[in-house]
């Protein structure tokens, strides 16, 4: 059943904001992915990305995602979630997926420290960098991209909820 909108997006590009608004607006449940991994877990991202790695932590995420189960829902995911390619080919089995599109200024504006946050990036890698590597696969995934630059959260939902009806 496809009735779900599916988030992605850069960490910091409004996934989870967006998501609650959106959901309200549309009387649709939210499911925030990274609140499901660490529920189904037991332990904070940063906690699980330190203690099973990049690679573990991107496996982990990649089989929750796969198994989340949702009906009339926005599902806001975790910024690393288009690593994993069952995952992602469930939500587009799913739901419309929704890329969040953000240039890198008005991202690094609004990310504070990226490790408090949970974002899983490789030793020595830089932020630019993983916006580089991680937009074309944003891109590829998305069944809708919504350019968030210079726009506020009612004019975002407005939009989603406008293309997605």
């Amino acid at each position: 059943m496809k009735n779900n909108i599916i988030l992605i997006g850069m960490p910091g590009s409004g996934k989870s904001t967006v998501g609650v608004v959106l959901a309200k607006k549309l009387g649709f449940q939210f499911v925030d992915s990274d609140l499901v991994i660490q529920e189904q877990s037991g332990k904070l991202l940063y906690q699980l990305i330190e203690g099973l790695g990049e690679a573990g932590f991107l496996a982990l995420e990649n089989e929750i995602n796969a198994g989340i189960q949702a009906d009339k829902s926005v599902v806001a995911t975790g910024g690393s979630a288009v690593y994993g390619n069952e995952a992602m080919c469930h939500f587009k089995e799913i739901g419309t997926v929704v890329y969040l599109k953000l240039p890198y200024e008005e991202l690094k504006e609004r990310l504070g420290d990226l490790h408090k946050r949970g974002v899983v990036i490789r030793e020595g890698s830089s932020l630019r960098e993983l916006y580089e590597e991680r937009v074309p696969l944003y891109e590829k995934y998305a069944d809708l991209v919504i350019n968030c630059s210079g726009r506020d959260l009612r004019s975002i939902v407005e939009k989603i909820a406008e293309e997605v009806s």
